[in-house]
């Protein structure tokens, strides 16, 4: 039995590490809650959807869910009492749609540099063209429409503004050009099968490749669509997940806990933060307990051992990173988590990024040296103790204090400045994409403030242990 995860297509570049995964059938309902007690009625719509899914499967799928629908789209409940450790629901593989149902004639075309997402694309778009002559109508035309879909990849540029703080910002200009360079390489074939495809343009295979970002799932076996598993919605701290039975050749989901009748049922996705959840499936949770956010360090142009400092770093295996012009920056871009206890270890802020503000504000080649003999000397790893002179490793940390303080009050900023967009669109679309951009900056605000909290507490306890007299760190600075 193998986990199936969400295929979250945002990738793990080094500027933004971010996300991970893959999706569901209702981005419809792009909007998860972590409560059961959300007001639905049975979806009329979707009463031959199990029923053709249970004859095309040749097996039961499901006695325990039925398919609803509430305020925010279609979900999956409790059409009977469900106990913990119950299974749900299973799928098995003849009915899920994966990559190798690209006709055989368009796969043909298609060289070893296009994915299994583009793929898959291009499957829903053939089943799309067929309409209802197509095997998977029941499935495919209950997708949803382009206007139906928030991830970002869709926002205008006024709407991106509202996230530019954010590094998802960058991350959506990213996926779009990387859609835009998959089209380019897919339009070749397609266009040779007018009679199948039809005129496809890059609007269309967005839409399809967007289906597939938000709802398909990967796992060891590669990359499916799995029916009806779609209608699922996400709760950040559910423990169920969608499990793969090689030996059965099936998907299924077991429930974490007990639902009574009528209950909304939920899955985990992933332990991704808000910024994932909205460029991948197109919406965000007030309070997302995974969030994080990605901060640029630099070491300054005017630094006299700037040169010296970036050899250190690159020798252990720290690059300075490239920006989208490919020209070498002078820092690297961390991962902060929320740190849970101003008095713990500081878990959420990552060690590298403490040994980075170390390097960055050593004074002399003789600290850079004795950094470099520290790490041969134990585990390879760069400044990753902390500094024996203790008004030096305050100062290092209080660097790194006045970044994110500074990231903040950015930040604050931004937030504030959400209230004055009422009058750029009164669109329901709009309230629902500014109310999004809204928990990804407060969430990451979130993680910040947490990161100064104890940055703070770990200098004060420096000073007092070292009994350092008062410091004037906007000196030191």
């Amino acid at each position: 039995m193998q986990l199936v995860y969400r295929f979250a297509i945002l990738s793990c570049s080094r500027r933004c590490p971010l996300f991970t995964t893959s999706n569901h059938l209702r981005v419809k309902s792009n909007f998860s809650t972590s409560s059961s007690k959300v007001s639905h009625c049975l979806d009329e719509d979707c009463d031959d959807f199990l029923p053709w899914l249970r004859k095309k499967a040749g097996v039961e799928i499901s006695t325990a869910l039925s398919v609803g629908k509430s305020a925010h789209g279609r979900l999956l409940f409790a059409c009977k009492p469900i106990q913990a450790g119950d299974c749900i629901f299973k799928v098995p593989y003849n009915v899920q749609i994966a990559p190798d149902h690209v006709l055989p004639e368009i796969n043909s075309l298609f060289g070893d540099e296009i994915g299994n997402v583009a793929k898959l694309a291009v499957v829903i778009l053939t089943e799309q063209k067929r309409g209802q002559d197509s095997e998977w109508a029941p499935y495919v035309s209950r997708l949803p429409q382009i206007e139906e879909m928030h991830s970002s990849i869709f926002w205008s540029e006024d709407e991106l503004e509202m996230i530019r703080q954010s590094s998802l910002y960058q991350e959506t200009i990213k996926q779009r050009a990387q859609i835009v360079k998959e089209f380019s390489t897919i339009k070749p074939a397609v266009d040779q099968f007018p009679e199948i495809l039809g005129d496809v343009t890059l609007k269309d295979f967005m839409h399809a490749y967007a289906l597939v970002q938000s709802r398909a799932w990967g796992s060891s076996k590669g990359l499916s669509l799995i029916p009806f598993a779609d209608f699922l919605n996400h709760d950040g701290v559910s423990e169920a997940v969608v499990l793969s039975d090689e030996d059965k050749q099936l998907s299924e989901v077991i429930a974490d806990r007990n639902y009574c009748h009528g209950e909304q049922v939920f899955i985990r996705y992933g332990k991704f933060p808000n910024a994932t959840l909205l460029l991948d499936f197109g919406f965000t949770l007030p309070y997302n307990i995974y969030d994080q956010v990605q901060i640029q360090v630099d070491i300054p142009h005017d630094d006299l051992l700037r040169a010296m400092k970036l050899e250190l770093l690159r020798g252990h295996h720290t690059p300075a990173i490239k920006d989208v012009n490919s020209f070498n920056s002078s820092g690297d871009s961390f991962t902060i988590k929320e740190v849970r206890s101003t008095k713990g270890r500081g878990r959420g802020i990552p060690q590298s990024l403490r040994a980075f503000v170390r390097v960055l504000c050593s004074t002399c080649p003789q600290e850079l040296g004795d950094f470099a003999t520290e790490a041969a000397q134990n585990d390879g790893r760069l400044a990753r103790r902390p500094l024996m002179n203790k008004s030096r490793e305050i100062q290092a940390h209080w660097t790194l204090l006045s970044k994110i303080s500074q990231l903040i009050e950015e930040y604050n900023t931004s937030i504030e400045s959400l209230g004055s967009l009422c009058a750029l669109s009164t669109t329901s679309k709009f309230v629902v994409r500014k109310r999004m951009a809204l928990d990804l900056l407060t969430g990451e605000l979130r993680v910040m403030k947490s990161a100064v909290a104890w940055l703070k507490n770990y200098c004060a306890t420096l000073q007092q242990t070292a009994s350092i007299d008062h410091i004037d760190y906007q000196k030191i600075l």
